[in-house]
């Protein structure tokens, strides 16, 4: 199984952070990477099992499901129905935790997912430094820091 982490400080309390992000639906809002964003079925973007259809800027579908959220625990899970990658069984979570020293946020995106052997360093690597950390790079810009 492969694994991906990465992790951030963001110089902005964690419920502002929290706000921006929590609908699941709003990565077009504060990722760079995605072009537009709708969730399936006319569901809310905070409804347990709500499917998120979007499109990359190149213009690649991916469809992930929403598994767990938490506005106490500031936290939301996710798997990928479909997707450009060659992986499979990926699960991911984004989970913020205050940092009481200075009003900061601590940013941790994680996932794990199937694939072959040959892609797993590229694919570690693409989710990490294009996903994962070029949104907390995002939400550093807009927070200012």
């Amino acid at each position: 199984m492969a694994r991906v982490f990465v992790s951030s400080v963001i110089n902005a309390e964690a419920s502002a952070v929290w706000d921006r992000i929590r609908d699941f639906n709003a990565m077009p809002r504060w990722h760079p990477r995605i072009r537009d964003s709708r969730i399936e079925d006319a569901l809310p973007g905070d409804k347990i099992g709500c499917i998120r259809n979007f499109h990359l800027q190149s213009g690649e579908t991916i469809r992930e499901k929403l598994v767990g959220m938490s506005d106490y625990d500031l936290f939301f899970s996710y798997t990928m129905l479909e997707g450009p990658m060659p992986l499979w069984d990926y699960m991911a979570t984004l989970r913020l935790t205050p940092i009481t020293d200075g009003n900061r946020t601590f940013a941790e995106w994680s996932a794990e997912f199937e694939c072959d052997p040959k892609d797993e360093a590229g694919l570690v690597e693409g989710i990490g430094t294009n996903v994962f950390q070029g949104g907390f790079d995002a939400l550093k810009r807009h927070f200012g820091g």
